[in-house]
């Protein structure tokens, strides 16, 4: 896939002006996209009143209507049941197998997750319910801590009423409050860095004592960071494989929009989750075949597809 954006801060404008803003940009970038094309999808500053302007625009230039030129629209235009959550229930299904293969239980297992977004909120709450113990979250306004456990719905319901949708200012008995840089170096089982990239530096990788980093955000570990949690030990499940989940989905609403069809929630649910645990086995098993490490492997597994079908294609003239 590709990225394209525009430099602002969507906070600082009016509704109007961001649909203005999106219609513009839409039709700037028309003859790229295309549900035959390019198909957008929802990343940091957009959501699905954005994806739906981004529909409705091109399908004005075009006379008809073209739900499938993007996805993560809302459900009443052609969303897909499910896709909201895609990428957070990916991750929490990867942390899952993770663990399996380690033979850790899940319950009891501590995490830390840096980044309280639709992936960090929807990871927390559901690796939650799986029995883990979420003993730390953060987002740009600071964190939460608690030993003994936080209470992720009720976080949850806080950053959904507070008018900046952040975690500043919640309470609870026995939170106390925690920066970013600490939550990232917590004595933690997992740390699901979901937030933005390049979070952990070569300065702060030797502190990290977590066991497990599943990248939940794209490129949260620098390069040179990487290769020291490599030398430590740290397993590290990297993002092309555990935030896999939205893109799978985003696909699954595609589907659904060229066939005009509608799946229920449940076949959306269990039709990523096979095409996740698939994936990871894939990943886990040629890394363990040929002694690399998890990203190395999922590069190793996805190039290795590409030369078998050009191979099989052939090249042409």
């Amino acid at each position: 896939g590709a990225k394209g954006a525009i430099k602002v801060d969507p906070h600082q404008l009016s509704r109007n002006e961001l649909k203005r803003l999106t219609r513009r940009y839409t039709a700037m970038i028309l003859p790229l996209i295309g549900p035959e094309k390019d198909i957008p999808a929802p990343d940091v500053g957009t959501n699905a009143e954005v994806m739906g302007w981004i529909m409705d625009t091109y399908s004005m230039f075009k006379g008809y209507t073209v739900p499938g030129v993007v996805t993560g629209k809302p459900i009443d235009i052609g969303g897909s049941l499910g896709r909201k959550e895609a990428t957070g229930r990916g991750v929490m299904m990867i942390t899952r197998e993770t663990l399996h293969r380690l033979g850790i239980p899940m319950l009891g297992t501590t995490v830390a997750i840096q980044g309280m977004g639709n992936v960090g909120g929807t990871t927390a709450n559901l690796l939650q319910k799986e029995g883990c113990r979420i003993i730390a979250v953060s987002d740009i306004s600071g964190g939460l801590l608690k030993r003994e456990g936080l209470d992720i719905p009720d976080i949850l319901q806080y950053i959904q009423s507070s008018p900046d949708h952040l975690l500043a200012g919640y309470q609870a008995q026995g939170v106390s409050p925690i920066t970013n840089e600490e939550l990232l170096t917590l004595n933690t089982d997992i740390l699901i860095p979901a937030a933005m990239e390049n979070q952990i530096k070569p300065e702060l990788a030797p502190k990290v004592k977590a066991r497990i980093i599943v990248e939940a955000a794209n490129g949260p570990i620098a390069n040179e960071a990487e290769q020291i949690l490599n030398r430590q030990g740290v397993i590290i499940v990297p993002d092309i494989l555990a935030n896999a989940g939205g893109v799978v989905v985003s696909y699954f609403e595609w589907i659904q929009n060229i066939q005009s069809l509608t799946w229920d929630e449940d076949e959306v649910n269990r039709t990523l989750e096979k095409i996740m645990i698939r994936a990871f086995n894939e990943v886990w098993e040629d890394a363990a075949r040929s002694k690399i490490s998890l990203r190395l492997s999922a590069y190793k597994v996805a190039i290795d597809r590409v030369v078998k079908a050009k191979k099989m294609r052939g090249v042409f003239p």
